[in-house]
């Protein structure tokens, strides 16, 4: 049996049978390149493929469908600048229920349009999130239309964790689980549903939860034995960047969850570009951060290990910045500084000695008005691309030869 302060597993079984009526069953993929990088297997949950593009779907639509009549037709209001949003607005949509979600007024215009598209009212405003929050439930108290958090309820975190039942439906010999962690409510939920299922299976799986090291909220809270508010730095996994953690799901987190880790920003960005370009899957990079965890080295396991990929959406302009830091923190697109004399022929001899190499020059920057310049020398600044640190190495041994003064330029 639950404890008192986690779902049974009948309302966690209840919850699948309700979200199947929006939800798909996202697939379970083998990832052969990292079960060879590890030798171990590894399998990806593919909920970036879910609707709306995440799993924040199912936590939405098991809470908007257990609203009784008179709370439907007031509406329900969420704030969100992303996942949240889009799966409130589909779930009102499918339920016939008046939807106002609330966007700071930065929010990337691809998820203000996909939450437009499923038929919510849109009110952006507030320069940081705290703000649009704050404004979202002024409107819920002037209104009395039912706010819908993202995480910190218990109907919330019920239907997160159907993404645990199905991991041990389809994927019935599995040992690990590495889930991403935020404000707690998908880590709360699948912990529970697998820790309590696998248990009446007669086996026992681990479950392991990865944060982004810029904003790690949760290691200082479980020091503390209690939600806390943690400083948190910018970091490209916006979707789990989350001060402190929920009330709701942090005691089911503390007990039942096997490890807590953290990832960089470069492991992070490496792990969004293996798996763009190994798996043909585009992952948001909060839904990447297990992958980044075990890449890495961080997250040693054995046996079979099936890590859920979050979500997918992610703004284009940013997708192409993450793209070329993954490509720079994989040593696979270096930048060079080279101080040449201002005269003839020098752009030529350094274009030769990355040549020789065997690199690819993929763009230039030729200056006379760098700061610290002398008036007879230019600067001189290279993109190139490489195959790694080594063939990097030879690029710049390759320029030094050619009597150059190169150095690696920070991206």
């Amino acid at each position: 049996m639950a404890s008192a302060n986690q779902p049974s597993l009948e309302q966690f079984e209840t919850a699948r049978e309700t979200v199947a009526a929006i939800a798909i069953q996202t697939p379970m993929l083998e990832s052969h390149w990292l079960s060879e990088l590890t030798g171990q297997s590894v399998w990806f949950k593919c909920e970036n493929l879910q609707r709306t593009g995440a799993y924040k779907l199912r936590g939405a639509y098991n809470l908007m469908s257990q609203l009784s009549p008179a709370e439907k037709a007031k509406g329900v209001v969420a704030a969100s600048a992303g996942n949240h949003a889009q799966g409130v607005a589909l779930a009102a949509q499918v339920l016939g229920i008046k939807a106002t979600i609330f966007m700071p007024v930065g929010a990337s215009l691809p998820k203000y349009q996909a939450t437009l598209g499923y038929g919510a009212n849109v009110v952006l405003t507030g320069a940081i999130f705290d703000e649009t929050l704050a404004a979202a439930r002024d409107f819920t108290e002037q209104t009395g239309a039912v706010f819908v958090p993202p995480f910190d309820d218990m109907r919330i975190i019920t239907g997160q964790g159907t993404v645990g039942l199905e991991i041990l439906e389809q994927l019935d010999d599995v040992e690990n689980v590495l889930v991403c962690l935020g404000g707690g409510g998908l880590t709360a939920g699948v912990v529970s549903a697998v820790k309590q299922k696998a248990k009446t299976l007669g086996k026992q799986v681990n479950v392991y939860a990865v944060q982004a090291e810029q904003a790690a909220s949760w290691p200082n809270a479980l020091a503390a034995g209690k939600p806390v508010e943690s400083e948190i730095h910018p970091t490209i996994a916006d979707g789990i960047a989350v001060a402190k953690p929920g009330a709701v799901p942090f005691e089911i987190v503390r007990e039942l969850v096997d490890g807590v880790f953290t990832v960089t920003e470069d492991e992070i960005a490496q792990a969004m570009l293996a798996v763009l370009e190994r798996s043909k899957l585009l992952v948001e990079a909060g839904g990447v951060v297990g992958v980044a965890a075990v890449m890495s080295g961080k997250v040693k396991l054995t046996g079979k290990t099936a890590i859920i990929l979050s979500g997918g959406n992610i703004d284009p302009l940013l997708l192409q910045r993450v793209i070329r830091h993954g490509l720079a923190a994989s040593d696979r697109y270096t930048n060079i500084s080279v101080m040449l004399p201002d005269r003839p022929g020098q752009l030529v001899k350094t274009a030769e000695a990355v040549a020789a190499a065997q690199a690819n020059v993929v763009e230039v920057l030729h200056t006379r008005h760098g700061n610290g310049l002398q008036i007879s020398e230019v600067e001189l600044n290279l993109s190139v691309e490489t195959r790694g640190k080594d063939h990097r190495d030879e690029v710049m041994k390759s320029l030094e030869a050619a009597g150059l003064n190169p150095r690696l330029h920070e991206d």
